[in-house]
């Protein structure tokens, strides 16, 4: 058994950003990261966008280089799970055997893909993405000119359509809902991203339902049966229909689960020793009211292990910024903060229009969601260096119109 420090179970820019943090600000003691992977720790949006695209190295993922970590005395435990916490011993104890003592502990354990549960689910050329070897597999299937049907019209399914494009192959999306990323982003700003994947050749298919996945004489993939009987002939299937936090070492701890980890503002659990962060944790925003939210993006990550560094050592703090996340597709680049709910009928994150300054056609435009004039959220495509000054509209709750935006 090893002597109680920080104890960090995750992989990902989370697990990296806290032991990043505390040295940074002077913490010496131990800090070990346990990863059920066997890569050091890496990022995830370069997965679905430029190592898919090939435009940047396998390299580029990666959160330091290797030789950081013996640089900064942070132990890497690769490859090996965390199999249970014992609170009262405050120990981890390792797939391995091992037995981890901490004096706080970190969980940094992510999200995993939400599984497709139909016959044929389980064929070779059914693909998730969301390790680096997804991303692997997906290029070497790319190599091979497949059709591609990829399920589900989110983030992650749009930029492999976009990426799979890029390649030259044909793409079908099946998305349920009558428009990809309708749930997030509203009917008008939706529809600019339908537009767009239609524009670039993508068989947009919507308001339809997935029944089976249909084998060829080899147990390979050979199309997807819609709920209509329609057959989409396909040789790699893609599934991006959501993502479930990994809650189950929490749960066994006996710690308060509710769609992710429930934390304070700090990132304590009702455990103060133990501490959840990144996709993992549901946090309330003092930003949004306090409205508690599990955020599955980059920015929070790296926010969210800085904070559980910085209340370890002592410094009461909390994440005050709003939700930010950004995509690239094709030629349209896109940055998006605040929180806009098209679901919601009153509070954090209601809204009753959508601003747009700049060209809708031509995708260079800054899109607000506006509540009784004051602005809850907004988005900029292809117009940069504008994120900081909607975040700082968002917050003071001001007008798109109380300022002069840069745009078309």
């Amino acid at each position: 058994m090893s002597g109680p420090g920080v104890v960090v179970v995750g992989g990902g820019l989370t697990g990296a950003t806290v032991a990043q943090t505390l040295r940074e600000e002077g913490y010496d003691g131990p800090v070990t990261i346990v990863a059920a992977e066997p890569h050091r720790p890496y990022e995830r949006p370069v997965l679905s966008k430029g190592y898919l695209l090939g435009t940047e190295p396998r390299e580029a993922a990666y959160v330091h280089p290797r030789e950081w970590y013996a640089e900064h005395d942070v132990e890497l435990r690769l490859g090996v799970a965390a199999t249970a916490v014992d609170r009262d011993a405050r120990t981890v104890t390792l797939a391995d055997g091992d037995v981890l003592g901490y004096a706080h502990l970190v969980l940094a354990t992510g999200a995993t893909p939400r599984r497709l549960h139909v016959p044929g689910a389980d064929l070779a050329g059914v693909r998730y993405l969301r390790r680096l070897e997804d991303a692997d597999r997906l290029l070497a299937a790319f190599g091979e000119r497949p059709r591609v049907a990829i399920v589900g019209g989110g983030w992650i399914g749009l930029e492999v359509a976009a990426a799979a494009r890029a390649a030259g192959l044909p793409v079908t999306v099946l998305e349920a809902t009558d428009l990809p990323l309708g749930r997030v982003l509203g009917r008008r700003m939706a529809g600019m991203f339908a537009d767009l994947h239609r524009e670039h050749g993508v068989d947009l298919r919507t308001e339809v339902t997935v029944a089976a996945i249909e084998p060829d004489a080899d147990r390979r993939v050979a199309g997807v049966r819609l709920g209509d009987g329609t057959l989409v002939a396909a040789d790699l299937v893609v599934v991006g229909i959501g993502a479930v936090p990994e809650t189950g070492l929490a749960e066994a701890a006996g710690l308060e689960v509710r769609d992710g980890v429930v934390v304070d503002a700090s990132l304590r659990t009702a455990d103060p020793r133990v501490l959840a962060a990144g996709d993992v944790a549901r946090a309330p925003r003092p930003a949004l009211g306090g409205l508690p939210l599990r955020v599955e993006h980059w920015a929070n990550a790296q926010r969210h292990g800085a904070l559980a560094a910085r209340t370890i050592l002592g410094v009461e703090a909390a994440d005050d910024r709003l939700p930010y996340f950004y995509t690239d597709q094709y030629d349209l680049g896109m940055e998006y903060v605040g929180f806009a709910d098209p679901h919601a009928t009153d509070g954090p994150g209601a809204f009753d229009e959508v601003i747009v300054r700049g060209d809708l056609a031509r995708r260079e435009l800054i899109a607000f969601w506006v509540r009784d004039g004051r602005t809850v959220a907004g988005m900029n495509v292809n117009v940069w260096d504008v994120s900081e000054e909607i975040e700082a509209l968002v917050r003071a709750g001001g007008h798109p119109d109380d300022r002069t935006w840069p745009v078309p």
